[in-house]
């Protein structure tokens, strides 16, 4: 361990929060059985997380972030994962920024629940691959792992705000049947935020298929439709 990764671990540690450590097994799910299984909290609210990952992200190696990656503490993970964001954001050159997407998949192992995907993989995945062949993302989906089903799925969140549906579309029909919510919120959230840009193609997406949508991806999928119509979809009417 490096002296700056000691360096960073004591920041994170210096802001934990006893109350949040207690409080952060639970959301996260850290029980036995549950997706988040045995990971372990220190308590630092997330814009603390942001604050130590800006100040250090232009000094340090890959290597370094690796080390953070793989750390058994929640937060020493994330804020990894956020100083490899700021540090994509800054790169120019296609080469080093597919120097990181390849370094970000070998580690996809560490981006192990919903919080460190949502915070980083359509800054990085979704970006590097807006114009290139998605068949990676299908891939992802394809695998029986809940994490790179959600980096499938969140990824396109960079392409949706770019008005490209096509390939958001194709993968939240592929997930139309599978088990576990945290899928199912991913999709309906993408949904979302495809009517958010074009309502019509949201709509006739969710008029196709919403009788075999989980109800929870539906929910988040309407979420900011009219009441009506959102009764409408609730209700079966359409």
């Amino acid at each position: 361990m490096t002296l700056l990764v000691e360096q960073i671990k004591a920041a994170l540690k210096d802001k934990s929060i006893p109350e949040k450590a207690a409080f952060f097994p639970r959301f996260f799910k850290a029980g036995r059985g549950e997706y988040g299984e045995g990971d372990k909290f220190l308590g630092v609210k997330v814009p603390e997380q942001r604050k130590i990952a800006k100040s250090v992200f232009k000094e340090i190696s890959l290597k370094e972030i690796g080390i953070l990656m793989q750390d058994e503490y929640h937060e020493v993970r994330l804020t990894g994962v956020m100083i490899l964001v700021y540090l994509y954001e800054k790169l120019k050159l296609d080469e080093d920024r597919k120097k990181l997407v390849d370094f970000y998949l070998d580690h996809l192992p560490c981006v192990n629940n919903w919080d460190l995907v949502d915070s980083s993989c359509h800054h990085i995945l979704g970006h590097y691959y807006l114009s290139r062949d998605k068949s990676l993302f299908y891939e992802l989906a394809a695998k029986d792992h809940l994490w790179s089903q959600r980096v499938a799925m969140v990824s396109t969140y960079y392409w949706i705000k770019r008005d490209e549906f096509k390939d958001a579309l194709a993968l939240a029909e592929r997930f139309l049947d599978h088990p576990h919510d945290l899928i199912h919120k991913a999709v309906g959230w993408m949904l979302r935020e495809i009517g958010n840009r074009n309502y019509e193609v949201e709509y006739e997406f969710l008029k196709k298929h919403y009788h075999q949508m989980p109800r929870t991806a539906l929910r988040y999928a309407i979420e900011k439709f009219d009441e009506e119509v959102r009764q409408d979809f609730l209700k079966g009417r359409i």
